[in-house]
């Protein structure tokens, strides 16, 4: 039966060649009926967009042929299974065993010289079987200048020389190197989505008749399903029943569980510590906060840094140069007279066998998804390496106020009526109005009002100033000094020196009286700032459009550089790109949600705290702080750098090695074994170096932890 769909989600397992998954994808892209394709080599995933209504069914079938004609082996599957543990391959370390045994055989056997010949032919074809396979697959479709076919012209032309044992051993070495550089790329593979592995795949769900097992993808918005200890809960919901800690480690990266109790709100992928829940659904799979925060780290790898795209780039061009090079280091040198054709062929050969820029391909990308899989380890998903090379650089921090430097939970601190109006009747009337808004201030009011009348008009919310309410015979003004004033009417002037947010109120052109309310700073705010020094930010600064009193106090308390208070909406756009032009270098901007999707999106690098709930702070936002913890921003800027690190020590290490041998080669002082070192054991190196992001990942973690304790 064909199937419609829009998008296939694959799963390539045993996918570890660079240069092949760049000819995967664009062969995938070319396919009738593709939109898009996106091979994520490090993640071992590809994701295709089709156009239109068309027959995902026979899409697979022709992506599973173009994967099989490319790299023979690999298996393609819809993802959705579990990804396997690795394992050791015991046919191919038979394989290279026995060609290994026919090598020392060929060797050191007394048989004639045909037999020794044989031998050798038969060590070559049992070591270099797959490679040969490729490159002739290859050929045919009329590709040149993959790895495979080097290693074949180079092994090749030592046995056209006479270097029989050395083309055997270049191949043996090639292959066993191959192979470990595989299982080196697929544990960090495995190290790095383990992190993320943590969507729960089924879910009891209780109806009439008792319990029932169901995959978490069928249970329905509104229907209850049970959670036991020990287990994971499978979707968003609001907890029924029951009362426990939570674990919500693997989601924000915050060590300290969470108790819960009926009415709470809880979040797929938790683990429950304690007693049994029963959980309200109140967001299907695909929709929940898991789930989300798992796509943006998937479709990160889509979006490539600068550096790994610039590797990508080069090494289309390297290869073929050294191609070239080595070309005319065999011919021109004993057509001048400089030696023998034999001689030079095989300094040749060695440039052929160093030319492979497997090395930077695969340790490049590897080291810079590492750093995103440590930065979701710290509770901060990243859209991509781009976000993750720009944050290396942030030299200026922007934070807004409320919500991100502080808690964003205000309460009502006092209440002060004016005339007639006694405490219920201004908390009364600014509820009324307030109810009508979302912002945390008006919340407050609304909580403190308590038991409201049914709405009688029509509230209007005024953008930086407050909320109006028209009808039932009567108007009321909700918010600061401002709206009072445009509306002719006078406020109390005491109330301006207070500490906290003032709310003005005023019923039918009379002035009724204030309201405080007031927020706290986060308790990790200093320290978020004191680490941002220490790490060399050169300015750290803070947006907000509360007023200047509240602003001054908080930035005087956390140590800001600058700070602007009193600001629109549409003022706090003006002002960033005033601040950063003036400091210079990359900036990064840190807010709370849908106000500040504008200058989410202008800064260089926007962050939004815990807004995985706000599409619109998603949609703008460079990556998301699910923690809500100000902090994060400096453990990113800090993975981001030891990550831009390790991607520079590689290439260093990778072109110094390879450029090294090239020239050592060049004149005759290097062998075919320092070419194969300088070729898969320069790439094996790198893989492992690359890793490094990941425990260093693992350090911060177990250091935020600590400081907790």
């Amino acid at each position: 039966m064909s199937v419609s769909r829009s998008e296939l989600r694959l799963s390539l397992e045993g996918l570890n060649c660079a240069q092949c998954s760049a000819r995967i994808e664009e062969s995938v892209r070319l396919l009738p009926g593709v939109s898009f394709a996106a091979l994520d080599l490090v993640a071992g995933r590809l994701r295709v967009v089709l156009s239109g209504e068309h027959n995902g069914d026979e899409t697979l079938s022709r992506i599973r042929g173009i994967v099989d004609s490319i790299e023979p082996g690999v298996s393609v599957s819809e993802e959705g299974a579990q990804a396997k543990s690795v394992s050791l391959p015991l046919k191919e370390i038979a394989r290279l065993s026995a060609g290994v045994l026919l090598w020392v055989a060929a060797m050191f056997a007394e048989v004639s010289e045909g037999v020794r010949m044989a031998l050798y032919v038969a060590a070559y074809l049992a070591v270099g079987i797959n490679v040969l396979r490729t490159v002739f697959g290859n050929l045919r479709q009329g590709r040149i200048f993959d790895e495979f076919f080097l290693m074949t012209i180079a092994t090749g032309g030592a046995f056209a020389i006479g270097e029989f044992s050395e083309a055997v051993a270049v191949m043996l070495f090639y292959e066993s190197g191959e192979l470990v550089q595989d299982l080196a790329v697929a544990k960090s593979r495995r190290s790095i989505l383990s992190l993320m592995d943590i969507r729960p795949d089924s879910a009891v769900l209780l109806e009439e008749g008792g319990e029932r097992r169901v995959r978490a993808e069928d249970v329905r918005v509104g229907e209850t399903v049970l959670v036991k200890p020990g287990e994971r809960i499978p979707l968003d919901g609001s907890v029924k029943t029951g009362t426990s800690s939570l674990d919500t480690s693997s989601l924000t990266g915050e060590s300290v569980p969470r108790d819960v109790a009926p009415g709470d709100d809880v979040l797929a992928g938790s683990v429950n510590l304690g007693g049994m829940l029963t959980v309200l659904v109140t967001r299907l799979f695909g929709e929940s906060t898991l789930s989300k925060g798992l796509r943006l780290i998937e479709e990160a790898r889509e979006r490539k840094a600068p550096t790994e795209r610039f590797i990508t780039a080069f090494a289309k061009r390297y290869t073929p140069a050294v191609v070239a090079a080595a070309a005319l280091l065999a011919v021109v040198p004993p057509l001048m007279g400089l030696g023998a054709f034999r001689e030079w062929g095989y300094r040749a050969l060695i440039f052929l066998v160093v030319s492979c820029p497997c090395a930077l391909v695969i340790s490049v990308p590897l080291a810079l998804f590492g750093g995103i899989g440590a930065a979701s380890r710290r509770g901060v998903l990243l859209k991509g390496g781009n976000v993750l090379e720009t944050l290396a650089k942030v030299r200026t921090v922007l934070f807004d106020k409320t919500g991100t430097l502080t808690r964003g939970v205000f309460r009502v601190t006092g209440v002060f009526q004016a005339g007639n109006t006694n405490r219920e009747r201004l908390l009364s009337i600014a509820g009324e109005a307030e109810r009508g808004s979302n912002h945390p201030v008006a919340r407050a009011v609304v909580e403190a009002a308590g038991a409201l009348p049914p709405l009688g008009g029509a509230i209007e919310e005024l953008p930086g100033r407050g909320v109006r309410l028209v009808g039932g015979g009567k108007v009321i003004l909700a918010g600061n000094a401002r709206l009072l004033t445009d509306s002719g009417i006078a406020s109390a002037p005491e109330a301006e020196g207070r500490p906290g947010a003032v709310v003005h109120v005023a019923e039918d052109g009379r002035y009724a009286g204030y309201i405080v309310v007031e927020d706290t700073v986060r308790s990790q705010s200093k320290r978020a700032v004191e680490r941002l020094r220490s790490l060399g930010v050169s300015t750290v600064g803070m947006l907000s459009g509360d007023r200047r009193e509240n602003a001054s106090r908080i930035a005087e308390d956390l140590g800001l550089d600058l700070w602007e208070s009193d600001l629109l909406p549409s003022d706090k756009l003006e002002h960033f790109q005033r601040i950063s032009e003036r400091t210079g270098g990359t900036t990064l901007f840190v807010g709370d949600g849908m106000n500040d999707a504008p200058l989410l999106a202008a800064a260089d690098v926007g962050m939004a705290m815990g807004g995985l709930g706000a599409d619109a702070a998603i949609e703008a936002a460079d990556g998301v702080i699910l923690n809500d913890d100000p902090l994060g921003a400096a453990d990113v800027i800090e993975i981001a750098r030891k990550t831009r690190s390790i991607v520079w020590q590689n290439i260093a290490f990778a072109l110094g090695v390879k450029g090294a041998v090239l020239t050592l080669g060049a004149f005759g002082m290097a062998t075919m074994w320092e070419a194969v070192f300088a070729d898969v054991g320069v790439a094996l190196l790198a893989t492992l170096n690359a890793a490094r992001v990941l425990r260093f990942g693992e350090r911060m973690q177990r250091e935020a932890e600590e400081i907790k304790v």
